[in-house]
């Protein structure tokens, strides 16, 4: 039975999701305009790190703004170290996760959204663009061609993510919302970061507002994490799987695609299969990526 902090906690934390999921489907613009002859009722969902485009969007994002001394190395040091943890072992820890949320984006604050926006448009061309992954792009396409709508869904800031959206000539995004104050941001997040069950939320409020049907739908992701999101359509895929993913999937007879090497594949099944040495890893990298030259996290 859970004790009576963790029975006060667990209702928090859902709250927050329902929250995020709302204010990233509230404030999902669509890039590309549905005609009146297109497929009105289905759509696909995708989530973005290692799924569309290889590694996380997050880091391309924090270091570009980095080089351009948007933050200093002893903010970005405490936040890689949460968000490296928070990506490999995911949801476990409700103290640590409450610590990734407040920090997620608190280095934005006090600067304009047009600021942040205009400097992932150079972002995104100089260190994600090659970066996108050739196999995923045409599996949104193929979505596109058949006259359905196509939305990101990641918990990267919902600012980069209707970038990588645009640029890809997608419907539009949902991402984690900052909070911001006539243009400036407050280094807040608007509930808490779009990830796990939050993603769900927002798939859940954008079918609402849009009139989908999520039996026809389809939704791509790399991580278990994504599994509330993945099982509430009726067509879901799995796309560079990590391990337990993998096993899922197979388990219950969904696609799979996997657009990485033989060798990559299996070493990031490894990776994520010894989740204390890939967190030891991942924390150690953080740490030298935040101490070192510029160009890191």
């Amino acid at each position: 039975m859970a004790a009576p902090s963790q029975r006060r906690r667990l209702p928090d934390l859902r709250a927050r999701s329902t929250l995020a999921g709302e204010a990233a489907a509230a404030s999902a613009e669509v890039e590309r305009a549905l005609e009146s002859t297109e497929d009105a009722t289905a759509a696909a969902f995708f989530d973005v790190d290692n799924t569309i485009m290889q590694g996380a969007s997050i880091f391309h994002l924090a270091r570009g703004l980095y080089r351009r001394e948007f933050f200093s190395t002893r903010e970005i040091a405490s936040a890689a170290w949460k968000q490296a943890y928070f990506r490999v072992v995911g949801v476990e820890d409700p103290e640590h996760v409450a610590d990734a949320r407040n920090s997620a984006l608190e280095f934005i604050a006090g600067h304009t959204v047009a600021e942040l926006e205009e400097l992932s448009e150079e972002i995104f061309d100089e260190a994600m663009a090659h970066r996108i992954w050739p196999g995923t792009r045409a599996l949104a396409q193929m979505h596109l061609d058949a006259g359905q709508r196509v939305w990101l869904v990641t918990a990267a800031p919902v600012e980069i993510a209707r970038i990588i959206a645009r640029r890809l000539g997608l419907t539009g995004a949902m991402g984690t919302v900052a909070e911001h104050e006539d243009g400036v941001y407050t280094g807040r997040l608007v509930g808490d970061m779009l990830h796990g069950p939050a993603k769900a939320e927002a798939v859940r409020a954008l079918a609402e507002r849009e009139g989908l049907d999520l039996e026809r739908c389809s939704a791509y992701s790399d991580s278990h994490n994504d599994l509330p999101m993945l099982t509430m359509v009726g067509d879901p895929c799995a796309v560079n799987p990590d391990r337990r993913l993998r096993v899922h999937a197979k388990a219950h007879g969904w696609r799979v695609r996997d657009y990485r090497t033989a060798r990559k594949a299996a070493r990031a099944g490894l990776m994520v299969g010894a989740a204390a040495g890939a967190t030891a890893g991942a924390a150690a990298g953080a740490a030298a990526a935040a101490g070192a030259l510029r160009g890191r996290r």
